[in-house]
């Protein structure tokens, strides 16, 4: 895993962990996923959005060369999270609250074994876009409780911890293009804001927003529709959240925006962070 890290100005042993909402995988990869997988040569891909069974998850991720999670949602062609890792997985977590239906296929956990020996737990999770006035805003809510009570947990552990994914919250006017015009849309409610706070108050990083200047963006995703992608209208919804410890091992953040509207595989770009471990 030696590789140029760019503006640290050396090469050096480093650690990449990219997490992209692929909008479902066998449409990403029929739109070019493999090309950016092979050049970008991530150590560990966060996925959301999946939408596949587990069968057709593996066919994209050969045993040889990547150990798998899979969360698969109950409900066939819905959501769907997953972690595809060149580090080999000493224990695999998945789901908050699988009893509630709305939940399955938003949470998978897995501590992969770093190349000195120690652990590092990673994090795919799929937050639920949520519309006002109906359940899916209750389910959000709900959901993202859950979220903020293992986050508590996971932090008495010490361990270096990073949660990853589509959050589906833009925290900050900076994380969102026409934040004026959607200040009562969801995505941008104060009280979705409010539990990003939560996070970030009880010592979480948001390492988008650290490594990646003071805005506005980098927006990680744009509509399909209309000229959002080519006016770079967009929102920051696209996060990794690192513990303290581990915070302070990151040495970049990117987003692999596409070149151009006709080259996406999906509505979202990569997020993609380099650490040294």
């Amino acid at each position: 895993m030696a590789r140029d890290v760019g503006g640290v100005g050396f090469n050096r042993p480093v650690l990449t962990v990219a997490t992209v909402n692929v909008n479902g995988i066998r449409a990403a990869y029929k739109r070019g996923m493999a090309a950016w997988v092979e050049a970008r040569r991530p150590d560990v891909l966060l996925l959301q959005e999946v939408r596949a069974p587990d069968e057709s998850v593996g066919e994209f991720f050969p045993a040889h060369e990547w150990d798998l999670a899979h969360a698969e949602c109950e409900v066939k062609g819905r959501s769907g999270v997953a972690i595809a890792s060149r580090l080999p997985m000493r224990a695999i977590r998945i789901g908050l609250d699988q009893g509630v239906p709305g939940n399955t296929g938003r949470w998978v956990e897995a501590d992969l074994e770093l190349p000195d020996g120690g652990d590092l737990t990673v994090i795919s999770t799929y937050i639920h876009s949520g519309t006002i006035g109906t359940p899916s805003m209750e389910e959000k809510y709900g959901f993202l409780e859950l979220v903020t009570a293992r986050l508590a947990e996971l932090r008495t552990t010490g361990r270096h911890v990073v949660l990853a994914g589509d959050v589906n919250i833009a925290h900050q006017n900076i994380d969102i293009k026409n934040w004026k015009g959607n200040l009562k849309a969801a995505g941008f409610l104060p009280e979705e804001r409010a539990y990003l706070d939560r996070w970030f108050d009880a010592g979480w990083v948001d390492l988008g927003r650290r490594l990646g200047g003071d805005g506005p963006g980098p927006y990680t995703w744009w509509s399909w529709r209309g000229q959002a992608f080519d006016n770079d209208s967009g929102w920051r919804i696209d996060y990794q959240v690192a513990s303290p410890s581990l915070a302070e091992r990151a040495l970049k953040a990117e987003v692999d925006r596409a070149p151009t509207y006709a080259e996406r595989f999906s509505d979202h770009a990569p997020l993609v962070v380099t650490y040294d471990l």
